[in-house]
């Protein structure tokens, strides 16, 4: 238990963020795609998103991911190195809390693309979704017996359709960024979060 008192969770600014890589290992793969969304007081302010491709100067492009986000390399090879896209990423991070699902591999990658270009990385407090459904999981047994035998589901997806939430085309970076803050703010109220510590 913390003596410190934490902001109201709606007080904060959250930047939803979402990447499309090269594949699944964050030392030797690429970020081909960043995609950002803010929640504001609440709200998800679609009118402020942002997103870019990102050339990759390291690292192939598997064929299971070019499967999964239909990103090719000639799609990518006008695009920004990740060099410049790291200031705009660290704009809207600035004072803010990074949500993402599964933190372990956005933050991740995010961490060793501003390694590899020398940037710090800013360390924002961060939120993640996965995390969130994990514990309305657990809220959820204590409610239901019934529900310990069900295993919670992480997958975005599946776990937006499992709450009520509309299927989004997966695999593109700044829709995903949307259908996460969506999620998230379904499980803020399901868990009855009240502050930005509740929720990290």
């Amino acid at each position: 238990m913390s003596f410190w008192p934490s902001p109201p969770w709606d007080s904060a600014v959250y930047w939803t963020l979402d990447l499309e890589t090269g594949g699944l290992d964050v030392k030797r793969d690429a970020i081909l795609a960043v995609g950002m969304v803010p929640v504001r007081q609440g709200v998800i302010a679609l009118r402020d998103a942002w997103q870019t491709l990102v050339r990759p100067e390291t690292g192939a492009v598997s064929a299971a991911s070019i499967r999964a986000h239909q990103l090719v390399p000639s799609d990518v090879d006008a695009a920004p190195p990740f060099a410049e896209v790291a200031p705009e990423i660290e704009r809207r991070l600035d004072g803010a809390v990074l949500l993402v699902h599964h933190a372990g591999i956005d933050v991740g990658f995010l961490r060793q693309a501003f390694a590899r270009t020398r940037r710090r990385w800013p360390r924002p407090r961060v939120v993640d979704t996965a995390d969130l459904l994990l514990r309305l999981a657990k809220k959820e047994r204590f409610i239901d017996p019934d529900a310990g035998a069900r295993a919670p589901v992480l997958n975005l997806a599946a776990a937006r359709r499992r709450l009520g939430l509309p299927d989004y085309q997966a695999h593109d970076a700044l829709t995903d960024a949307v259908a996460t803050a969506e999620l998230f703010l379904v499980l803020r109220r399901k868990l009855d979060a009240r502050t930005v510590r509740d929720l990290s």
